[in-house]
């Protein structure tokens, strides 16, 4: 894009796909903006994101500071892989050599007004010379003690303001906070507020998060976004809001390849609904979902697998050994797997990677091993839920099937507990058991819930070997099976007499 029509475009984008998102296309121009954070929430990276997209359209931008160096500014840009446009001007503020001076320091005139005022006029002339459209000034921390008060603070602000403006320019003004954190002048003055946050859980990595306090006249995603800082700069994860996504699809019904399983969801699992496998830890939970997730490639869909729990070395082995071969459709691009670490990872960079999924690779089937794992990566159990409640209609809408196992608290007994209940959220939940019959631990499988249509009321046997998973005949005669300690009632034994078991 020429420099001509760069200029003529309503909003100057910052170049952070995420952030110009939440933005609705970045900063509108010839405004001043603020942003704002602590030290080390990402500001000066944000700031040279934004003269950099400017640069690669051909404008000029200009980046004034007080506070770093000229030298420290490049060596962070190269830690990022970035070697600065010839059209981004770094100038760096340094007070005259007469006010270091001893001699001068006890003038009649407050060095103060001295200070401020050829602060000031170096900033002007810097902008006679270069005529920038994008500027950057760091920080306002060190302006705001160059005024020493609210009003000289404020007076100076608008005066900057108005200088810009004439120029037709977009400023970016940063403050670290770390003067008179509750000053909130700039607020008052500038167009737009932009915040940056990190929080320090009691484990794993900071969080990051981004919020818009202030858009004058101007449309934006509220609420806090999540983002990270890596090689490359800052990555902004916006808020998923389902409604925004719709997308038409046929629905059908998905076979997970055994007929008896297939009986018990009342034929199958239809796209575009959410599924939940409850169960004690090791009742086959993620067995249940990967047979859904391979009968899906079986039919030439693509399906993905997000682990949370276990080493994925020894899941390919476990799963190989149940005629599951995962490796081998990982290799053939119709089986995306990835492992979550949930300490390193916010959720909604999580969300933003299932979504990524889902929109980039056509993915219609997702599996969520564990809740219990996602949940790890939330400070808070209704953000949890609102979460989930926004991923899984966004799914449903994009007519993606979506499987997710919960671990519940304790083996065997009517006192099974899980750490989040989210079963008004699935489409439909499947209840995997374990009970004691005839001196042995046996599984028991039974249909909850399910929105889309009708299922068995029945409760059935299932066993896990070298062939995966079968599943027998109704448990008709039996009663308490759910409890853990079932009560025969009748006379012919299915548990004994079912030659698949």
């Amino acid at each position: 894009m020429s420099t001509s029509n760069a200029l003529f475009t309503a909003k100057a984008a910052t170049g952070i796909e995420g952030l110009d998102d939440i933005l609705c296309g970045g900063l509108l121009r010839s405004h001043l903006f603020l942003l704002e954070g602590e030290p080390g929430t990402g500001k000066t990276t944000v700031a040279l994101q934004f003269l950099q997209n400017g640069a690669k359209a051909g404008e000029r931008s200009l980046y004034i500071t007080l506070s770093e160096t000229e030298h420290e500014l490049r060596q962070g840009a190269k830690s990022h892989g970035w070697d600065l446009d010839e059209n981004i001007h770094i100038f760096e503020l340094t007070p005259p050599e007469n006010l270091l001076n001893a001699e001068h320091q006890q003038s009649l005139l407050y060095s103060s007004d001295l200070e401020l005022g050829e602060a000031t006029r170096q900033i002007f002339e810097v902008v006679e010379r270069v005529k920038p459209s994008r500027v950057v000034i760091d920080s306002l921390s060190e302006i705001r003690l160059l005024a020493q008060s609210s009003l000289r603070y404020r007076r100076q602000i608008l005066a900057i303001k108005h200088y810009f403006v004439r120029y037709k320019a977009t400023v970016l003004m940063l403050d670290d906070l770390t003067t008179e954190a509750l000053d909130k002048t700039v607020h008052s003055v500038a167009h737009g507020v932009i915040r940056l946050e990190e929080l320090n859980p009691n484990y794993g990595a900071e969080r990051r998060r981004v919020r818009v306090v202030k858009y004058r006249g101007q449309k934006y995603r509220g609420g806090f976004h999540d983002f990270t800082i890596m090689s490359g700069g800052v990555h902004v994860f916006p808020r998923l809001v389902a409604a925004e996504h719709r997308s038409g699809y046929q629905r059908q019904t998905l076979s997970s390849g055994i007929g008896e399983l297939d009986a018990l969801l009342g034929g199958g699992i239809e796209s575009g609904s959410s599924s939940l496998i409850l169960g004690p830890a090791g009742t086959g939970k993620s067995l249940i979902s990967l047979i859904f997730a391979a009968a899906a490639v079986a039919r030439g869909e693509k399906a993905a697998l997000f682990i949370f729990d276990e080493d994925l070395g020894l899941l390919f082995d476990r799963m190989k050994k149940m005629d599951i071969d995962l490796e081998m459709l990982q290799q053939t691009g119709n089986l995306f797997i990835e492992q979550v670490d949930a300490a390193e990872l916010s959720p909604g960079e999580f969300s933003h990677r299932v979504r990524r999924c889902v929109d980039d690779r056509g993915i219609k089937t997702v599996i969520i091993d564990s809740i219990n794992g996602y949940q790890a990566a939330m400070p808070e159990e209704n953000a949890l839920i609102l979460h989930m409640h926004e991923l899984l209609l966004y799914l449903n809408r994009q007519g993606a099937a979506t499987f997710m196992t919960v671990a519940q608290h304790g083996l065997v007994g009517d006192n099974m507990q899980a750490p989040v209940d989210i079963t008004y959220l699935a489409d439909t939940v499947i209840l995997l058991r374990y009970f004691e019959a005839l001196g042995q631990v046996r599984r028991a499988i039974s249909i909850i819930k399910k929105r889309t249509g009708s299922h068995e009321t029945t409760i059935r046997e299932y066993r896990i070997g070298s062939q995966g998973m079968t599943v027998g005949e109704p448990l008709d005669a039996f009663h308490g099976v759910l409890r853990g300690v079932p009560t025969y009632m009748g006379t012919d034994n299915p548990l004994l007499k079912d030659p698949r078991l």
